[in-house]
């Protein structure tokens, strides 16, 4: 007796292993939508995260997702916008994928005053999860346009809300955050407008992702040089994975983006996003570009986010694939 009932502990431990390792061994999918295929060009944000249960998340899809019908989207089920402004909401788009070029984007087709991303949510009917005051105005829009306004969704500094089995919290982004006079129209926009004053919609916002697989993803949205991104994106969420905007001039630059990831967050892998600038030629990056500067100067791997190119991300943030 005392010989077998460590063998059929021993069993029980391996079947319970059996169980548990073929969902620790599944893969957040990252894929850009930029505007060129196979680049990384000025006007790339969106990104699709796919969690291993098949939620799907378009994070700022901006202006170069080709409006709700772009069929790189497929299914969507939650959209994150970081910020009001038109290159990661979405004031125009591309008019189809890879239109114009990594230089020149295509921005032809007006998305105002709904924005891509609610003319994406009122068609995929996603949720559109975001933090401060952004939450009223993206149901107001969608109630306007005969969607549900209560799939516009607060997640508040320091809470969090479920969804799909992703928890999604907000954080700190340091980064202005006024809201178009054209989004609103009428006569208090163009009253607005003429004052060069913006609607208030509160701070921007960075987003901590959670996945199924245990995952930690981080998205800086536009932003500074932040304690925070120590503190709370680090030390109290403990961010494997990060997406690192580092722009200059409108975000932080190559070299602040650099310290942030090495001292601040320190991940396991990041993702570069918002260059503002040619950031690769034939899927190569572009040698003395910002990209390549930031790329130098970050002491964990980096992985450019070429157009439709999907990268695959452990639970430790490791890329196991397509990076």
């Amino acid at each position: 007796m005392t010989t077998k009932f460590p063998n059929r502990l021993m069993s029980l431990g391996i079947a319970l292993a059996a169980l548990v390792l073929p969902a620790a061994a599944q893969t957040v999918k990252v894929t850009p939508l930029g505007g060129i295929d196979g680049e990384f060009c000025p006007q790339d944000r969106a990104l699709v995260f796919e969690d291993p249960n098949g939620t799907r998340i378009l994070y700022d899809p901006g202006r170069t997702v080709a409006g709700a019908t772009d069929l790189r989207l497929g299914r969507i089920d939650i959209i994150l916008v970081s910020h009001m402004h038109g290159d990661h909401l979405g004031n125009a788009h591309n008019q189809a994928p890879s239109s114009g070029s990594c230089a020149q984007p295509d921005v032809s087709v007006s998305a105002l005053p709904n924005s891509n991303a609610v003319d994406i949510a009122l068609a995929k009917h996603s949720k559109i999860v975001t933090g401060s005051e952004m939450p009223p105005f993206f149901a107001a829009r969608l109630k306007a346009n005969g969607g549900n306004p209560d799939d516009a969704m607060l997640a508040r500094f320091g809470g969090s809300v479920l969804v799909g089995g992703v928890r999604i919290a907000t954080v700190s982004a340091l980064h202005s955050n006024g809201l178009d006079p054209d989004y609103i129209g009428g006569e208090l926009g163009r009253a607005m407008k003429a004052a060069g004053i913006a609607g208030d919609v509160g701070p921007a916002t960075g987003y901590v992702l959670r996945f199924s697989n245990g995952l930690v993803a981080w998205l800086s949205g536009d932003t500074g040089i932040l304690a925070d991104q120590r503190v709370v994106v680090r030390d109290y969420y403990h961010a494997r994975l990060a997406v690192m905007n580092m722009g200059d001039g409108f975000t932080t630059g190559p070299a602040e983006a650099a310290y942030v990831i090495n001292e601040l967050v320190q991940p396991t892998s990041v993702i570069v996003s918002h260059a503002n600038e040619v950031g690769t030629v034939g899927g190569q990056v572009r040698p003395g570009s910002k990209t390549e500067a930031f790329i130098k100067a970050s002491k964990v791997p980096v992985y450019v986010p070429l157009s439709g190119r999907t990268m695959e991300f452990d639970a430790g943030g490791a890329c196991t694939a397509g990076c």
